[in-house]
């Protein structure tokens, strides 16, 4: 009776984390053994090469990594790119002024001449990717301590790409997949000479703001526009007046078919991180204080960034893409949590791992194989939960908290060449030009009152929940020699430390000396915190190799577990396609949430009085006189946005929703509230992707910016 229990057990584990049709973050290059199939079923006119081909032009030739944490695509002949407008965001802030504010009034090129470059912004290819498992596991053994086997991978990475690149202008990474059981190459070509073509202004491009982030129904814009430039030879240079538009090897042309329910698409995009094979222990360690601490910490900084954008027209532009970045992934983790709890998922797990505990318990090889996976995984939890407060607090406290220890870390480099036993001018020249040349860009966008309250704020609740034996020795004196006063700590600081002002470090680094590094307070603090990250890192080495060596084991017995189910690897910021159907949801109890929104839901949401509900008069025109040209719907109304059942996250943010056929129907740019615990388990009846409407977007562009030379360029396509 038990041995059938057993078999019935592990039949029922077959089938319970069994992928939906629509879950799947898939490696492109292997798409025609694993989904072609099921996607010709759906939909898909395309061969599997035209999607994916490392010697033929393919879809994967018109997607790219823009800057770095986004996605885009290429819409003309002439390296037109497009994204979302968040994407964007940083971009188009970079290349305003109070008396240029792109972000507030948009902006429009009527001609190559006027688009504008953006410094250090960058367009990735990829030229193809390749399995490297066998070349990245030589000389790897079981027996090998983690330390060795990471060393021995290293060695292996950096031969294998340097093999990739020798004798070309191309960039290369060897990734980690499904958690270091696998490897694969992927090879890039890189273009650093990119321009703003245009953009919708704020109210059009973020409408809703940080109320409708991550909510249905949506009603945005959510887009921006590029171009990609290049020598006269087709290939990446820095920015010149000589350089041209890119000729690309594919671009999307452009379907205004409109959507319908249960309608093929797809999405190739990057995303960003996943941890779908997460186990019970990380799951309760996120809801129970690693997601509240880092909403915590974010929620004060925002409430400082808004205090000093709410006060000065200057401040709220210098700001305005810190306080989004920072928005963003406060209210993620607030909808995260809430979903891992409302859906259960740790119970799910816990059910999967007593699963994958009974299967080992009765097959001797199995428990030889993987047996050690989930007791090394639940020791190295209760480890590292030790130090969880003080790795979040370093992490959101002190690395993205105040910028002067930021700053002040990048003098780091010239402190040392000062201090060597043998000057060497000419290196020190070379790093002392390299600090000035970011100075005009870094204090463009700070505000050293605004920092210091930063500063101020973090450190106090770092030293009040942090426990006091994980706390610098510097920070105790702090407390104990202003009475808890960390304000008036921070605002002695900034008084007597260079790094808050442009003119005291370039005086200092007319006559740069290593002491006045070493001794400013800034950069003494900083020094202090690293020492204790060194620490902790020291006291959690072990309990890390531990969870490395568990989670590759127990991925591994979860595929030797359920040897017909078809895996797929958690995203790490490489190309991957998504498939799925356009479709309605839902949400709750008696709740049912269409799958489109139109351009009404826009005017119902107009409130003058508050900036992220404000409509365009122009904008307000267009829809009272209907004059949407192709774009409007049969009925007579405008799609705004409409959702998809797509498996997406970060890093998808301006993925190409692409037909059927090839062609672009709208841009991926959000996921909805209800499934914010997707990074960790996919929901097939809750999760959706918020998309716009390639429609939108034209109709933004053609009618209230009047770009018709845009317009012109693209490859528009109708039936």
């Amino acid at each position: 009776m038990k041995k059938i229990l057993v078999l019935f057990v592990l039949f029922l584990s077959f089938f319970r984390f069994e992928a939906q049709a629509d879950e799947g973050m898939w490696i492109p290059m292997l798409v025609n053994r694993l989904n072609y199939v099921d996607m010709q079923k759906m939909g898909l006119k395309l061969t599997a090469e035209e999607i994916y081909s490392a010697n033929h032009s393919s879809l994967k030739d018109a997607v790219v990594i823009f800057g770095r944490g986004c996605t885009g695509e290429i819409i003309s002949d002439k390296g037109l790119l497009i994204t979302n407008h968040h994407c964007g965001y940083g971009s188009i802030q970079s290349v305003s002024s109070v008396e240029k504010d792109f972000l507030t009034n948009g902006f429009w090129a009527g001609t190559f001449q006027d688009e504008i470059p953006v410094p250090g912004l960058t367009v990735q290819f990829l030229v193809r990717m390749a399995d490297v498992t066998r070349d990245m596991l030589n000389g790897v053994t079981r027996e090998m301590s983690e330390k060795e086997r990471n060393e021995m991978l290293a060695t292996n990475r950096k031969n294998v790409v340097a093999e990739a690149i020798k004798d070309t202008h191309y960039n290369a990474v060897v990734k980690d997949y499904f958690e270091g059981n696998e490897f694969y190459l992927l090879v890039y070509e890189t273009f650093k000479d990119i321009r703003l073509v245009g953009t919708p202004p704020e109210v059009i491009g973020k409408f809703g703001a940080d109320t409708d982030n991550w909510m249905w129904p949506r009603h945005t814009a959510d887009f921006s526009m590029f171009r990609v430039y290049a020598n006269a030879d087709n290939q990446p240079a820095d920015f010149s007046l000589l350089n041209v538009p890119y000729h690309p090897k594919r671009f999307l042309p452009i379907s205004i078919n409109g959507v319908k329910k249960g309608d093929f698409s797809m999405i190739m995009g990057n995303p960003g991180s996943t941890d779908r094979y997460l186990t019970s222990w990380g799951v309760d360690l996120a809801i129970n204080e690693t997601n509240p601490t880092i909403v915590k910490i974010r929620e004060e900084k925002l409430r400082i960034m808004k205090e000093g954008m709410d006060a000065n027209e200057k401040v709220r532009l210098q700001y305005a893409s810190k306080y989004a970045g920072t928005a963003n992934y406060w209210k993620y983790f607030i909808g995260q949590t809430q979903g891992l709890k409302r859906l259960k998922v740790a119970d799910k797990k816990r059910r999967l791992e007593q699963d994958f505990t009974t299967w080992i318990e009765t097959d001797p090889k199995a428990m030889a194989d993987y047996g050690q996976a989930l007791p090394l995984i639940a020791g190295a939890y209760k480890s590292l939960g030790k130090y969880n407060l003080m790795r979040w607090y370093y992490a959101e406290g002190v690395m993205r908290g105040s910028e002067i220890l930021g700053f002040a870390s990048k003098f780091g480099q010239l402190k040392e060449l000062l201090m060597a036993a043998k000057t060497d001018q000419t290196a020190i020249d070379k790093e002392v030009a390299k600090l000035r040349e970011g100075l005009d860009d870094y204090f463009k966008n700070y505000n050293a009152a605004i920092d210091q309250k930063l500063l101020g704020s973090m450190m106090q609740m770092l030293h009040k929940d942090v426990p006091v034996e994980q706390q610098p020795e510097l920070l105790k004196k702090i407390a104990d020699k202003y009475d808890g006063n960390f304000d008036e700590w921070a605002e002695d600081l900034f008084e007597k430390s260079r790094f808050g002002s442009k003119e005291e470090v370039v005086d200092f680094l007319a006559h740069p000396k290593a002491k006045n590094i070493i001794k400013d307070p800034a950069y003494e603090l900083l020094v202090a915190f690293n020492a204790m990250f060194e620490t902790y890192k020291t006291l959690t080495a072990d309990a890390n190799a531990d969870l490395q060596r568990g989670n590759r084991i127990f991925v591994a017995g979860l595929q030797a577990m359920q040897p017909k189910k078809v895996f797929y690897p958690n995203a790490n910021f490489s190309l991957r396609l998504t498939y799925g159907t356009v479709q309605d949801y839902f949400p709750a109890d008696a709740v049912h949430y269409d799958y489109t929104t139109t351009l009404q839901g826009v005017m119902d949401k107009e409130d003058p009085s508050v900036k992220e509900f404000t409509v365009p008069a122009k904008l307000k025109e267009i829809y009272k006189a209907k004059d949407f040209g192709p774009y409007g719907n049969p009925d007579g109304s405008m799609t705004v946005n409409f959702l998809t059942t797509h498996d997406i996250t970060g890093g998808n943010s301006g993925s190409p929703v692409i037909d059927g056929e090839g062609r672009l129907i709208g841009l991926a740019f959000d996921g909805n509230w209800e499934a914010m615990s997707g990074d960790i388990a996919f929901e097939p009846e809750l999760q959706r992707t918020i998309n716009v409407d390639i429609r939108y977007v034209l109709l933004v562009i053609d009618k209230l910016a009047g770009a018709q030379n845009l317009i012109n360029e693209m490859t528009i396509t109708k039936n």
